[in-house]
């Protein structure tokens, strides 16, 4: 199950599209979550999540927090759709790419994907592309 939760003030990601880019990948890589929360929040929240749970007093594009619970493998993936919407004009992409790109990105992590050397985060720029490219073309 994703639940998807926007907190964002002003922007908005489709919840059909969340849903179905998760599950994409879940699916592909063989892994199933008992539930997932997408919450969709700006740069305020986001920065106040990365300094009270790793630390860090800085605004991020994507936050994953696998939980286990005894029950199964839950978690929770916050996307900063300020960081979205800048990182689509910087790239040149479409908002609804970028979005895709960080859901991907967030679920990879949680499924053990890490992007800290230069070998991993090519590793991980690789499935990216891959899922983006197939949900683009509605090929998954």
């Amino acid at each position: 199950m994703v639940e998807v939760i926007n907190h964002h003030p002003r922007y908005r990601f489709s919840k059909t599209e969340t849903q179905r880019t998760v599950q994409a990948v879940l699916r592909k890589e063989r892994k199933k979550l008992s539930s997932l929360s997408v919450v969709f929040v700006g740069h305020r929240v986001m920065r106040k999540i990365n300094r009270l749970f790793l630390g860090h007093d800085y605004s991020t594009d994507v936050i994953s927090f696998p939980l286990m619970d005894g029950m199964g493998f839950d978690a929770e993936l916050y996307i900063n759709l300020d960081r979205a919407k800048s990182q689509a004009k910087q790239y040149k992409v479409p908002y609804s790419h970028e979005v895709r790109r960080l859901l991907i990105h967030g679920t990879l992590h949680l499924l053990g994907y890490d992007d800290r050397t230069e070998k991993q985060r090519k590793q991980m720029q690789r499935r990216e592309d891959f899922y983006l490219t197939r949900l683009t073309q509605k090929r998954i």
